[in-house]
């Protein structure tokens, strides 16, 4: 997908790929990590309103389910049905193939650099 170092995170760990009017979002390599192996995964319908910072979905592992926030306000756009058919994606590609959803919005809210994630991860 692209240079992890070229996109935009959250605290809540995931990170944002924009391009024009669209955000591709997907959880960091961190928190891929931390959950364990990805057996499930639970995303919005295309077309949902979205509101960042709000539950909109949920990533099942072994050993825990973490919940997906929306980073940004939007409509769901596309969903990766690849990753809904082959949770581990998640895991084995979390930059890549295992992107989970793409939002379309109107304004983008203030969010972090590599540097800054990094900083709260400890990288």
């Amino acid at each position: 997908m692209a240079d992890k170092t070229t996109l935009q995170y959250t605290a809540e760990h995931e990170w944002v790929l924009v391009d024009g009017d669209t955000a591709t979002v997907g959880i960091t390599a961190y928190a891929a990590d931390k959950l364990g192996d990805v057996v499930f995964v639970d995303l919005p319908a295309v077309g949902t309103e979205v509101e960042g910072g709000v539950v909109v979905g949920e990533i099942e592992s072994t050993k825990s389910v973490g919940e997906l926030f929306a980073p940004i306000d939007g409509t769901v756009a596309e969903i990766n049905d690849a990753v809904v058919d082959t949770p581990e994606l998640v895991n084995s590609d979390p930059f890549g193939d295992g992107w989970l959803i793409k939002v379309t919005f109107t304004e983008l809210p203030a969010l972090l650099s590599y540097d800054e994630y990094s900083a709260i991860v400890g990288e």
